[in-house]
């Protein structure tokens, strides 16, 4: 009778240990395909761990302009360590961060070892993405308070598309010795335009292309002396019907301002 609860115990054993199994199975198949992190604490301890543990590429993209010194200095060291361990990254950043002297440093520390930088006028939104298996995104404006991990294969995969579209039509930035592209200059002060025609605030447009609001104003202040616009709206309203596109030179054909 013993022997025969034994091989009872062992069968039930067996199939407590199968159903485990299965039951892991079909956790692991039935996943979220995203997860909310909600509080920079947490976020910086996820991202953390996972950069840690990245072995082939990393795509990020950066809007706001120039970064902060402290995010810069820490973000330093740990990009110089993942770059020798033979990790691929890619960035794109917004064309103003070419005027900030902090930002350039750390593009130019970050591409002598490997890295590769580019920039447009408008970045979509802030994005990182480890290995092509999970990306993370901002669920609102307020970027620190809450993130999504996404790790659905066809989320991101689409992500990823998503970021090589943006990284061809990008300019390459290569730190603090090369002067800027005069494109860089046409697309930011195309975008500006395209803003005041859509009827943006210069804070708006200020948040959207990581630029002052000072040097927003300034830009349009001068356009609507070249163009002999007396009001915000009649420059929206000359810029919408005459299909007037800056490129440099203002309709009288003299050269355009630099702008940040």
């Amino acid at each position: 009778m013993f022997a025969e609860q034994r091989s009872n115990l062992r069968s039930a054993r067996a199939a407590l240990a199968r159903f485990g199994e299965l039951y892991t199975e079909a956790q692991r198949s039935e996943m979220p395909g995203a997860t909310l992190l909600t509080g920079a604490a947490l976020i910086s301890r996820t991202l953390e761990a996972t950069v840690n543990n990245v072995h082939h590429e990393v795509m990020t993209a950066q809007p706001g302009g120039g970064r902060p010194v402290d995010v810069l200095e820490e973000a330093i060291t740990r990009d110089l360590r993942m770059l020798a361990r033979g990790v691929r990254q890619r960035s794109i950043y917004q064309h103003t961060i070419r005027l900030h002297q902090p930002t350039l440093a750390y593009v130019d520390a970050t591409t002598r070892a490997g890295a590769e930088v580019r920039t447009l006028a408008e970045v979509f939104e802030r994005l990182i993405v480890l290995d092509r298996e999970v990306a993370y995104i901002p669920v609102s404006d307020q970027r620190a308070d809450a993130a999504l991990e996404i790790r659905h294969p066809g989320m991101v995969r689409f992500i990823c598309l998503f970021f090589e579209s943006a990284w061809s039509r990008s300019l390459p930035v290569h730190g603090e010795s090369r002067p800027r592209p005069p494109r860089v200059t046409q697309e930011v002060q195309q975008a500006i335009l395209r803003a005041v025609v859509s009827g943006d605030t210069d804070d708006s447009i200020a948040r959207r292309l990581g630029m002052s609001r000072r040097s927003v104003s300034e830009h349009i202040r001068k356009v609507s002396k070249q163009l002999g616009s007396n009001s915000r709206a009649q420059l929206g309203y000359l810029l919408a019907t005459s299909g007037w596109r800056w490129d440099g030179q203002d309709p009288t054909g003299r050269a355009g301002d630099d702008t940040e």
